[in-house]
Parts: C-alpha cells; structure tokens; sequence
C-alpha cells in the first residue's frame, strides 16, 4: 500500500514500521505522507484499540529526518518541512487509540521527537536517544523544544538540546524519557505484551484517559479536573462499564 511504510493490522491491536532500513528510517516528505494516511486511517478504525510504531531493523528506530534532503532547503521550505512534521506527529497525540514506541536503535532529532509525541515510550538496552540538530546548526523542529521540556523538565531538556547529547536507554529512563527498558532480544514481546494489557481494557475508558491526560497537560488544574468528570460520566454510557462493574460484583458476593 505504501513505500516506506508497513501497516501490520491483528485486531486489537496495530503495529506501523517506518521502512526505511538502509536510512535507518529517516523521515523525509514521502515517509511522513505516508505516515498522515497511515494514522487518519487508524484513527476512523474502531476494531484497533492499541497502535505499536517502530522502525525497520535492528538498528534504529528513526535516526533523524533525512539531511541529504534537507541539506539544500531555504528558510521557507525549511519552515514548511518542520510545520508538516509537527502537523503529522500531532495526529498522533490527538488520534483517540494509544501510542506506544517500541524503539529498538536509534530515536535521535526527528526520530526521538516522533517517540515524544507518542503516550509510551518502551526502549532496547540498545537504544540512543537524542536531539542532535544543533550540532547541524539547526533546531529541532518536529516539536522537540516543546515536548521534551514538558515532559523530562526545562533544565535537563535543556542540557540535551543545547549540546546535541545522544544518550543511553537506562539514562533516557532515569530522566523521565522512556518509559521501560527491556533486554534487545525481549523487546518486541514485551512491548507487544503491554499493548494488549491495554487492549484489553475498555476502550471508551482508555481513550477518555488520554484525552484528559493531553488536554489536562496543556491546561490548567481546574480545566483539568472539569474534562475528568466528563470523561467519568460518558463512561457510564458504555456497556463495558456496565459488564465490568457486574463483574465485580459478582465476585465478592
């Protein structure tokens, strides 16, 4: 169906590869369109409850988008590039289904921002991650200067934007970047594991959790709290909850 993309559909569960080994999948125009359709396309599928992103390979996740065809961009379609992969990453924190990241290599500038922009992020010992765009004399600009700062804190995302750091797994999980390290041969398993945990759950339930997790971080408390009880109450619409709470029950009768 695509080019540089592979799209591995086993209800309930997704998995999408950036397939682009012999780059080490780095993102350029035609990726990221792909990419767009791939997650408009999963968005509107109501049997997938849980999508697994990852690259081609043993060797890197994403290593960044691809230089050679950015090397030569004016400052226009400089601006217009990074704009694209903003407004792609995007979809992915507001498509309704959690993201997971399973990343196996290298996740460094575009490919450690894609990660970001993901709900979990699930790491090989073997993997680097980093924002090195400043060593090219450039910033991040698929949304690193915002996310990484939200999520690890302003003085180490800092410390890894301004020196172009590339960093170690079991360093990115002490700082908040990654979420779980798993040995290289137990990741895929692992990762997989943990997206059907989810699966399992209810769907109305863990969607209404990530909206109010992504809206809630870019609001104030009180906003924050507002769309949790709302969330609350539309659960109670579903049959799940009902089925869940019968269980329950039942159990301690």
């Amino acid at each position: 169906m695509w080019n540089s993309l592979i799209l591995e559909q086993n209800h309930p569960l997704a998995t999408l590869t950036l397939n682009r080994p012999s780059q080490l999948n780095a993102l350029n125009l035609e990726l990221l369109t792909e990419l767009e359709e791939a997650l408009i396309l999963l968005e509107k599928d109501k049997d997938t409850r849980v999508v697994v992103l990852t690259g081609a390979g043993d060797r890197a996740f994403v290593a960044g988008a691809d230089i050679g065809a950015m090397q030569a961009m004016t400052a226009e379609e400089g601006r217009a590039f990074a704009a694209y992969g903003q407004k792609v990453f995007s979809l992915i924190e507001h498509m309704p289904q959690p993201v997971i990241a399973m990343v196996q290599g290298f996740a460094l500038g575009g490919g450690c921002e894609l990660a970001l922009a993901c709900d979990i992020r699930v790491a090989s010992e073997r993997a680097r991650f980093g924002q090195p765009e400043v060593t090219l004399g450039i910033t991040p600009g698929f949304g690193g200067t915002q996310r990484l700062p939200r999520l690890i804190g302003r003085g180490r995302a800092a410390r890894l934007l301004y020196t172009g750091s590339v960093i170690h797994a079991d360093e990115a999980f002490s700082l908040g970047l990654v979420d779980q390290v798993l040995p290289h041969d137990q990741l895929r398993e692992g990762t997989l594991a943990l997206a059907r945990a989810i699966a399992e759950q209810s769907a109305c339930a863990t969607q209404q959790i990530k909206r109010c997790i992504r809206n809630g971080m870019n609001t104030g408390l009180e906003a924050g709290l507002a769309y949790e009880s709302q969330a609350f109450g539309l659960c109670f619409t579903t049959s799940e909850q009902k089925k869940a709470m019968e269980a329950f029950l039942n159990k301690r009768r």
